[in-house]
């Protein structure tokens, strides 16, 4: 199972010394990917714990592509509705391209009502938005001559398609994992409350002659418990996750070092 990382690009933690030493000692010490969030217009009343500071998701992945040589870039996740399609699927291909192929792409509809009205985008139309998202991703991927609008056109650069992980633990978004996706990032907060879902995922991908092994989680380990650290870990290892991607609440550099260091500790 691999070991990925949040790096805060929210709040007081999203300077750029703070995000490039997270990145760099993440990939020192051998995590296999670091993830950051998307947020783009947080109402004051919901801005406990971020200030309303957000750095862009696209702009901070291609960023840490150019600070970084190894470690995997993942999107944790991006929010399709919020994004025009041609421009977005030009960001994508142009991060996996630049970054030699280490783009991991979580995708998700959004929730937050503030932000769709912000963004002028009708909420009830993100599920059709992310499926027209997923499938011109899809298209452009996969060939040199693509179209939009009744307008015939070149993708290019084309790198290799970076795997698509669908997010949300609803019936609809389970759906859309095994239509559109290579895998799933569902939020687990315990395995065990994961089983049925999981079991659900892995029959539908059963069904539609696909792989049901790219199943990712984002969860939180007890950093001040070693024993039930583990025991996550382990219990997650045994339902044959493919990646675990640690959410970690840090007050400064220091702070995110001494956490995953202790994380490492668990793994070695």
């Amino acid at each position: 199972m691999h070991i990925g990382l949040m790096i805060r690009n929210m709040g007081d933690q999203s300077t750029r010394e703070i995000m490039a030493g997270a990145a760099l000692a993440a990939e020192d010490r051998e995590f296999e990917s670091i993830w950051v969030v998307d947020h783009i217009a947080i109402p004051p009343e919901d801005s406990e714990g971020s200030g309303g500071r957000y750095v862009d998701i696209l702009t901070s992945l291609a960023w840490l592509a150019g600070l970084t040589s190894t470690i995997k870039l993942g999107s944790g996740v991006l929010i399709a509705p919020y994004r025009e399609i041609l421009p977005t699927a030009k960001q994508i291909a142009s991060i996996q391209e630049l970054s030699g192929n280490r783009l991991l792409l979580g995708i998700g509809l959004g929730w937050m009502d503030a932000e769709f009205k912000a963004l002028g985008v009708d909420r009830k139309e993100r599920g059709k938005k992310t499926d027209e998202l997923l499938t011109f991703l899809h298209e452009a991927f996969s060939q040199d001559e693509v179209e939009l609008n009744e307008q015939k056109f070149l993708f290019k650069p084309r790198p290799p398609k970076p795997p698509f992980y669908i997010a949300g633990s609803k019936d609809y978004s389970i759906k859309r994992a095994v239509k559109h996706g290579d895998g799933w990032i569902p939020i687990v907060n315990e395995p065990e409350e994961f089983e049925e879902d999981l079991r659900i995922y892995r029959d539908m991908c059963d069904s539609s002659n696909k792989a049901s092994d790219k199943v990712n989680v984002v969860s939180r380990l007890n950093l001040d418990d070693e024993a039930l650290s583990k025991e996550k870990l382990t219990k997650f290892e045994d339902m044959g996750i493919e990646r675990l991607v640690c959410g970690l609440p840090y007050k400064d550099l220091d702070d995110f070092l001494n956490k995953i260091d202790f994380i490492k500790s668990l793994i070695n």
